[in-house]
């Protein structure tokens, strides 16, 4: 049975209209009547409505339909990349800073005849943001045409 096949039948076993349904999901009655013709899909967060509302578990409502699970499974990878983009974008970032503050204290260093050493070693900072930067832009990109094809 598909998920619109079963939400219909859940709603009319319990002698709900469509639009009682839609109140007790705070969703239109157009949404419900669209799930239902499986003309379209609730989100994960009205999925777990439906299953605490009508009782039934999250994998009977989705292994019922496998469009419903492939938007599902898109819904969470959409959910990851804003994550994994931005960490990837802090790396970049943290790049960014500590070849400023490489270039700032040789800058002061020359400018002002200052003795200021740099903490860490000369591979963290001569390479370090190199590999930071271009490291964290190629996953960027490779992240980017992940999601782009899935």
């Amino acid at each position: 049975m598909e998920f619109g096949e079963k939400l219909k039948s859940e709603r009319t076993k319990r002698g709900w209209s469509q639009e009682e349904l839609a109140e007790k999901l705070f969703v239109s009655r157009q949404s419900v009547s669209k799930w239902e013709n499986s003309q379209n899909y609730p989100s994960i967060e009205i999925i777990i409505k439906i299953s605490d509302l009508f009782g039934v578990t999250i994998d009977e409502l989705l292994r019922s339909d496998e469009g419903l699970t492939k938007k599902v499974i898109q819904d969470g990878k959409q959910l990851a990349y804003p994550r994994l983009k931005f960490a990837l974008d802090v790396l970049f970032l943290l790049g960014v800073a500590l070849l400023v503050i490489k270039l700032g204290i040789l800058l002061l260093n020359k400018a002002f005849s200052f003795d200021l050493t740099l903490v860490g070693g000369a591979w963290i900072w001569n390479f370090g943001p190199l590999v930071l930067m271009v490291g964290a832009g190629i996953c960027s990109g490779v992240v980017k045409e992940k999601y782009k094809e899935d």
